[in-house]
């Protein structure tokens, strides 16, 4: 990607983040002055002053009150102490519409660090969390800007795109902070200095040492067993390339690895391996919002680092053994932790420590003679969240190995991916593996135990309980193994539906007698549905799709519909026949056709379902849609019987759904066909949907749903 440069500077991205940086200082800035200015003006000396000597003691405490609270001063709400009168008053200025300051002021620091990450990676302004947040800053003037991004921390729909900004983490809990939404202002330094009682039972000592934050989670693990596929795939011998494969290996389901290598010397060793996040794919022990994401990943007391440190003692590492700790992304972070902890340093002997795509910044371990390396890739945003590196560089030091390197994609998510980074490690810096196995040597022996252990967090329920907490069984498709039924954890949709033609629609139907479309007198109705799916266990995708309404495969009958639409999805015996379907990833397009028998094709689209506009742009399958849906009212579930068709078999495939549907009935919304040529274009063109306008449309802004995997009828 071509540098954003001054003549003679640094880029102009890396200015936008200094400016940020600064600003947002002096936003703290003014919020300590806002403090101070409170503790006197509340002040017993100030207000005993007050009743002996009124005339003067009255004016000053008036002459405090107006700073704090006029638009020209502090701000309306910007009386941050904790009197009980305080709080009354700083609430009074926010009922009226006013903002401190400081907030106003820590807006623009956002603004600013916006900016500079769109200029770094313009792919970001597609990430559904920003879209929501550039729109929020984009509401006019400062003051707007705060009463939407207030609005915006309280909405528990947007947390899950909040925490997924990982660039932009330190400036939306700073904003947050000052905003009176969450303040935080030494609870990062008050979580990494946890652990200091870790003696005898470092989890016991790291659990006790705030034992008044239970909201930070229960960190928890429980052995489990690989698949046959994962426990051939897990490596037999140490490196730092078999290691990382480990870990892309358990990265789907929050696992962390512990192995016991036996070194060249003949001595015992043991390797802990901690994956990080997968972006789209769904953790049962993620944070809830995007300032437990951010605690997360610094503090020593988080559930991540409480559940390594669990998966260590259930697999009986004896005290002083030679561990080495090898992580990618947040798990990386949380073996940091370990590290960094002098009480667990004398549990154990932390010899090596290998952080991937991390923001280690100036974190250094407990013992000066663990040896450390980080690899960074320039184009992964991952490691810039990372702050903790404003002041002067250290020196040298034997025990240190920093790697960063220009990856080949700078798109993001890719560049974090681990994957990407064990083919980087192979074929762009192969000197970097060697140089990390030479380190390794005394790990560079067969394995003889392997223990794998699955995170978890009981402080909350898994994500998406209870309709995505259901029975699953893994699937080989030639995408690799999928579990089914495929959960679906934040998606929005709209389903236009037009009335068309019932001999048309019958044309795109399968040549077999069974197989009519559910007539409304003389017409059919086609069905349009737009999909962004933002998380999923498949990974997050687009979802076009053209299907058409049928009756019961066996025996139709007038009004089938009406009856179905009465009845659990089950047992219902109409469905939609998919005619064509558009995907926006390879994994998606294998499940569509080998699970599901939908005739899917990959094609990327970008689908903008928000508010009271419905946007997509998808020139590659030469179409769009643009428009609102207008007014609606609430309805019913929209839970789906899906068919397809494989061979001589009609496969039959169930789709719960839990949002909020609401049905349009004067829909604004046009469709558009730019000369595509795909199957889904020259359907659309078949039933002349573009001279069309629906006749009604659902939409779900945001909801959960899971399909089976699809049953062969012999039909």
């Amino acid at each position: 990607m071509a540098a954003h440069r001054h003549a003679a500077g640094p880029p102009t991205e890396e200015l936008l983040r200094e400016c940020a940086r600064d600003v947002v200082d002096v936003a703290e800035g003014i919020r300590e002055v806002c403090a101070r200015t409170s503790s006197v003006l509340f002040a017993p000396a100030l207000t005993g002053s007050a009743r002996r000597r009124p005339r003067t003691g009255y004016a000053a405490r008036w002459a405090l009150l107006r700073a704090l609270t006029d638009r020209r001063g502090l701000g309306g709400a910007a009386i941050v102490a904790p009197d009980g009168v305080g709080r009354l008053l700083g609430a009074a200025g926010e009922a009226l519409g006013r903002e401190s300051l400081a907030a106003l002021v820590a807006v623009t620091s956002l603004r600013l660090r916006i900016a500079a990450v769109l200029l770094d990676h313009p792919e970001f302004g597609r990430d559904p969390g920003m879209r929501r947040l550039t729109a929020v800053l984009g509401a006019g003037r400062d003051l707007e800007a705060v009463h939407a991004l207030r609005a915006l921390f309280k909405d528990r729909q947007a947390r899950r795109a909040l925490s997924a900004l990982a660039p932009i983490l330190a400036e939306l809990l700073a904003v947050r902070g000052l905003l009176g939404e969450d303040p935080v202002s030494d609870e990062t330094a008050w979580a990494l200095t946890a652990g200091r009682e870790l003696a005898a039972d470092p989890v016991r000592g790291i659990s006790a040492a705030h034992p008044a934050a239970p909201d930070r989670g229960e960190g928890a693990v429980q052995a489990v067993e690989p698949s046959a596929r994962e426990a051939r795939s897990l490596a037999t011998r140490g490196s730092l390339l078999a290691f990382l494969r480990n870990l892309d290996v358990l990265d789907a389901e929050s696992r962390v690895l512990v192995q016991e290598v036996r070194g060249p010397d003949a001595v015992l060793r043991y390797v802990v391996q901690a994956p990080g996040t997968t972006p789209g794919r769904p953790r049962d022990d993620s944070p809830q919002d995007f300032a437990d994401a951010w605690r997360n990943l610094f503090a020593a007391d988080s559930p991540y680092t409480r559940s390594v440190l669990l998966a260590i003692r259930d697999h009986g590492v004896p005290r002083g053994a030679d561990l080495a700790l090898v992580g990618h992304g947040e798990g990386a972070i949380a073996l940091l932790n370990l590290a960094r902890d002098e009480e667990f340093c004398r549990a154990y002997r932390v010899t090596h420590v290998v952080a991937v795509g991390a923001p280690v910044g100036r974190r250094e371990p407990a013992d000066p003679r663990t040896w450390l390396a980080c690899i960074t890739n320039r184009h992964d945003i991952v490691p810039a969240l990372d702050d903790g590196g404003r002041g002067a560089a250290p020196g040298p030091h034997p025990n240190r190995y920093r790697a960063v390197y220009t990856g080949p994609d700078p798109e993001f998510p890719r560049c974090h991916l681990l994957r990407f980074y064990i083919d980087h490690l192979e074929t762009v810096i192969p000197q970097v593996t060697r140089d990390v196995d030479e380190a390794l040597t005394s790990y560079r022996g067969p394995v003889e135990r392997t223990r794998v252990y699955r995170l978890e967090n009981r402080a909350h329920p898994p994500e998406g309980h209870p309709l995505l907490t259901v029975p699953t069984t893994s699937v080989p498709t030639s995408a690799g193994p999928v579990d089914v039924p495929v959960r679906y954890y934040d998606s929005s949709a709209a389903h236009l539906c037009y009335p068309v033609d019932a001999d048309v629609a019958r044309s795109l139907l399968p040549d077999v007698t069974w197989l009519v479309p559910a007539r409304f007198g003389r017409r059919a109705l086609a069905v349009l549905s737009l999909y962004e799916h933002r998380c999923t266990t498949i990974g997050p995708y687009t979802e076009l799709g053209l299907s058409v309404l049928v009756d019961d495969l066996w025996r139709p009958r007038p009004y089938d519909l009406a009856r179905d639409l009465l009845r659990r999805v089950d047992l219902r015996r109409t469905g939609r026949y998919v005619v064509a379907l558009a995907v926006g990833t390879e994994e998606a397009r294998a499940v569509a056709e080998e699970l599901w028998a939908q005739p899917a094709v990959h094609g990327s689209a970008e689908v903008l379902l928000q508010g009271g506009e419905l946007r997509v742009e998808a020139p590659e399958l030469g179409l769009g849609v643009e428009g609102g849906p207008g007014p609606g009212v609430r309805c019913p579930e929209a839970d789906w019987v899906l068919y397809g068709r494989r061979g001589d078999c009609t496969v039959r495939t169930l789709v719960r759904a839990d949002g909020r549907p609401r049905v349009h009935t004067r829909p604004r919304v046009r469709l558009r066909l730019d000369g595509g040529h795909g199957p889904l274009a020259r359907h659309l063109q078949i039933l002349e949907l573009d001279t069309l306008r629906p006749g009604f449309v659902l939409t779900s802004p945001r909801f959960m749903a899971h399909r089976s995997a699809g049953a062969p009828l012999p039909r």
